[in-house]
């Protein structure tokens, strides 16, 4: 890996336009076009900004969403489709790996999806949040583990999360496990008050520190005719606000610009890779500073299915150690993996050397208690 270049990012603040992908993929290529002026080589979009965030699901109960999520809907994007094409070729136009966050529609399903397109046009990532938060649950399916890994790209190695999957300390783990360089997080913004744009700085900085590496970090935002078209009263148009923190910050958890908190605007600054081993020499929590013989995380990248054609079908252990199944096997000391036996520690990999519908999994140093 290379830790000798530098970088320059930009972080997309913007608004998008209600009920309308066409509308909203407007100001997105705008936003490239801007960003690409300023020398920028990675540009980060928010959650689920094409078309929009479902900012309705906050206010609304359940049984007046119903108009409103059909809207969605009707706007989401289809992948491959359009809006793909569109950002594939504007990425490959300005030499710019970009990062947006849509609302994919698979068939019946809408997810929460992170797409990465490298410089050239291709798309090296697509992914699904893994647990939909609180509200989001009546909108969207769960994501897998299938895109749950770092991608290599023309400027480094991009790892990417959205919103509250930077509370699951295992998700974030298992992209610091596989050496992401930048992190690329996004979140919708505009709910809650300022509180969440406070709880998202502690939240990205920490994990810049924690992974030592770069974090853009790009957030949504409303404004004041959207907040009142949304939310049908005073009272829940207050929950619409603030809670904004589109920010680039270093491996050692430091600002490399002011942050936008308000308003539409893009966050730039160059990220100087030799940072990265600054931090790292001192703490590095995938290496030196691990413990793979005591503490271990297993993570599924199989793809979800709910049916299959070859094979049994794949099961999901849903237990509270979060475990994937176990299938018993012999060890060295002639023990086997069962819950009742040891565990000999495992060498760290970045991939699995191979792969089954039941358990692929990537065994690295990370937390999860054995027993």
């Amino acid at each position: 890996m290379n830790y000798s270049r530098t970088v320059r990012a930009a972080a997309v603040q913007l608004s998008p336009v209600l009920h309308s992908q066409s509308g909203t993929m407007e100001k997105v290529l705008k936003a490239i076009e801007e960003a690409a002026k300023e020398g920028a080589q990675l540009v980060v979009f928010p959650e689920t900004l094409v078309p929009y965030y479902p900012y309705f699901s906050f206010v609304l109960p359940p049984v007046l969403m119903g108009k409103e999520h059909m809207k969605l809907y009707e706007e989401a994007v289809a992948i491959p489709g359009p809006v793909t094409e569109a950002v594939s070729k504007a990425a490959r136009t300005h030499q710019m790996v970009i990062v947006l966050g849509v609302n994919e529609r698979d068939k019946g399903s809408l997810y929460n999806t992170q797409l990465i397109f490298d410089a050239d046009g291709t798309c090296a990532l697509k992914r699904r949040k893994l647990t939909p938060t609180y509200h989001e649950r009546m909108i969207w399916g769960q994501g897998d583990g299938a895109g749950l890994r770092v991608c290599d790209s023309a400027i480094g190695r991009l790892g990417a999360l959205a919103c509250w999957e930077h509370y699951n300390p295992l998700a974030r783990y298992s992209l610091m496990a596989d050496h992401e360089q930048i992190h690329c997080a996004q979140f919708p913004g505009s709910m809650v008050g300022e509180i969440f744009g406070a709880q998202t700085e502690v939240t990205m900085r920490h994990h810049a520190l924690e992974s030592g590496c770069f974090v853009v970090c790009a957030t949504g935002w409303l404004t004041p005719e959207q907040v009142v078209e949304i939310a049908p009263t005073e009272g829940l148009q207050k929950v619409l606000k603030g809670g904004c923190y589109t920010s680039l910050i270093s491996p050692e958890g430091v600002h490399l610009c002011e942050p936008i908190r308000d308003g539409e605007g893009i966050a730039i600054a160059d990220l100087d890779f030799s940072l990265i081993t600054k931090r790292k020499r001192m703490m590095d929590s995938v290496g030196h500073y691990s413990r793979p013989d005591l503490l271990q995380l297993q993570v599924n990248q199989s793809v979800y299915t709910v049916a299959s054609t070859a094979g049994p079908a794949m099961s999901v252990d849903y237990s509270a150690t979060g475990r994937l199944p176990e299938q018993p096997v012999e060890t060295s000391n002639g023990a086997s993996n069962r819950r009742d036996a040891i565990d000999a520690p495992t060498p760290i990999r970045d991939k699995p050397a191979a792969q089954t519908a039941s358990s692929s999994a990537i065994e690295a140093s990370v937390p999860a208690l054995d027993n």
